[in-house]
């Protein structure tokens, strides 16, 4: 989030509820479960590190109005030329898997079946939430890279769910 505020502010100076208001319109759905409080602290946290400044603005004086220093702009700069991926932390993920059949804690198949229950779960809210947003197509576009990512990583679990199944399996006939 801290990257895109600051992209925001490079453009003009602006007030947190006004970021709030753009990120929320951007985000479609998905920004009504955005914490009011988190564009304020992460705006604190720009301010400390020196990305970005409160201004004097006209008709603002109950307000802090937020502008991009030229380190701000230039991290702006950097982060739209940059060509990074989120990626899901799958890797912590298999980590778990790892960790529940090394220390007999947990079984593994059962924390795959676990952690699908709560992706089927995002997964109807997504979809859900993209039927409620036909008319705005960038809203649409992110909702459907979630359904996309979700089910990727749904058939993911599938791969784990055979490989732990296949693993218990040939445990159980030593």
């Amino acid at each position: 989030m801290q990257d895109a505020l600051l992209a925001m502010l490079a453009k003009e100076p602006a007030h947190g509820y006004a970021l709030r208001a753009r990120l929320q319109t951007a985000l479609g759905p998905l920004g009504a479960a955005m914490n009011p409080g988190q564009v304020y602290v992460t705006l604190s946290r720009l301010e400390k590190a020196g990305l970005v400044v409160c201004v004097d603005a006209e008709g603002a004086a109950d307000r802090k109005v937020y502008e991009a220093t030229a380190a701000g702009r230039e991290r702006a700069a950097r982060w739209f030329a940059g060509a990074a991926w989120p990626k899901p932390d799958l890797a912590e993920f298999h980590l778990k898997l790892v960790a529940a059949a090394a220390s007999g804690m947990a079984d593994p198949v059962e924390l795959v079946a676990l952690q699908r229950r709560e992706l089927m779960r995002r997964l109807r809210d997504a979809q859900r939430a993209a039927l409620e947003e036909p008319g705005e197509p960038v809203a649409s576009l992110l909702l459907e890279g979630v359904v996309l990512r979700l089910e990727a990583d749904l058939r993911w679990l599938e791969t784990c769910d055979r490989t732990w199944r296949g693993n218990r399996s040939d445990r159980e006939d030593s």
